[in-house]
């Protein structure tokens, strides 16, 4: 193997494909980046065996060959080489390759293309298109509220539902619940109901552009996205996803309309004062003003009043502050909506776009 590449182009597609690596793993083979050098391309692969990412580049391509590398270090390598260009090169009798730059000259060791898992195919069930920006989207508004408690694996997933010609996307805890929807294509026969891991999520937050579209192929155990020279397959998480329309209430008693950035600051500046993870921010609400009241018997308390818009009863309701903000980063709306019955019911999110969230009040 032996080509030339330029350093600006391949630290880009490093930066990709080694966030896939396994920080720990008992296979050294997971550490590394399958490199595959024909044709004036050189394709890039990683896995850890649930999640897959590939991707290729043009280069200049003089002898064709393969290996693998540990992905990290390999990458710092070439983060740090004089020049803008870089050769690779590796003999057919060992997995040694050496990298050149400027005055620099290393030998980075690897294993060979044979030890490295082969990546799954599958015969593809379903197909879907979506623009990358809208599931981009889509993704951002849910995944936060994905639980991370591995003794119930189907919640540390995000459910994509592919039914009534629309694409619903859902995550939650057990505590708060996330859900988004689009308008899609679906030809009849390809409504199914799905479970994709986390990971494969914020893999496709990272990856995702905000021009073109996403294919989605799915069978019964996998699913991939291919989309702009990226192809991610993940395994599907196994069972059965809990019911979430049962959590939504199907009707408040009121509802009140805040400027959300206001919120979202307001939470922010009171819940300072607090040092408990468990802790929470009360919400007295009255005509026109919510003051937010948070206390910490170590630390002291803070107050903040902010104006909204409402004419209903009064009513004491307190939630976690994590939880309470964690939607308003990645709504795009000036204005939210707040639905609720009284302090011990679970209170409603709500905006101008197809969301809502659920979350669970906390006691005073």
């Amino acid at each position: 193997m032996k080509l030339s590449v330029e350093k600006d182009q391949l630290l880009e597609v490093l930066q990709k494909v080694q966030s896939i690596v396994a920080l720990r793993t008992t296979l050294p083979i997971l550490s590394n980046v399958l490199l595959e050098a024909s044709n004036g391309e050189l394709k890039f692969t990683t896995t850890d065996m649930e999640v897959s990412l590939q991707t290729s580049i043009k280069v200049d391509v003089d002898e064709e060959g393969s290996t693998t590398l540990p992905a990290r270090r390999f990458f710092s390598i070439c983060r740090d080489l004089p020049s803008h260009q870089i050769e690779l090169s590796k003999d057919s009798d060992n997995e040694e390759v050496v990298i050149k730059s400027g005055s620099f000259e290393g030998k980075l060791g690897g294993l060979p293309k044979d030890d490295f898992p082969e990546i799954p195919e599958f015969k593809k069930e379903y197909n879907y298109s979506i623009s990358q920006s809208i599931l981009k989207s889509l993704f951002q508004k849910t995944s936060y509220a994905a639980s991370n408690d591995e003794s119930r694996p189907i919640l540390n997933g995000s459910l994509m539902s592919f039914k009534e010609k629309k694409i619903t996307v859902v995550c939650t805890d057990g505590r708060r619940l996330a859900l988004a929807e689009q308008d899609i294509e679906i030809e009849e026969g390809n409504e199914i109901d799905v479970v994709i891991p986390i990971k494969t999520v914020s893999e496709l937050i990272k990856s995702l552009g905000s021009d073109g579209d996403i294919i989605i192929k799915m069978s019964s155990s996998q699913i991939a996205f291919e989309f702009d020279n990226i192809l991610i397959i993940s395994k599907l998480i196994d069972g059965i996803y809990p019911n979430y329309e049962q959590v939504i209430p199907k009707q408040c008693e009121e509802r009140l309309a805040v400027d959300r950035e206001i919120l979202q600051n307001a939470v922010r500046r009171v819940s300072l004062i607090l040092n408990d993870q468990a802790a929470s921010v009360r919400l007295e609400i009255k005509e026109n003003k919510i003051d937010l009241i948070t206390s910490s018997p170590e630390v002291g308390n803070a107050t903040e009043s902010i104006p909204i818009k409402y004419s209903g009863k009064d009513v004491d309701i307190a939630f976690n502050p994590g939880y309470l903000t964690a939607p308003l980063k990645h709504l795009d709306s000036d204005e939210i909506y707040i639905e609720f019955s009284d302090e011990n019911s679970p209170g409603l999110i709500k905006s101008n776009i197809p969301f809502l969230y659920v979350i669970m009040p906390m006691r005073i």
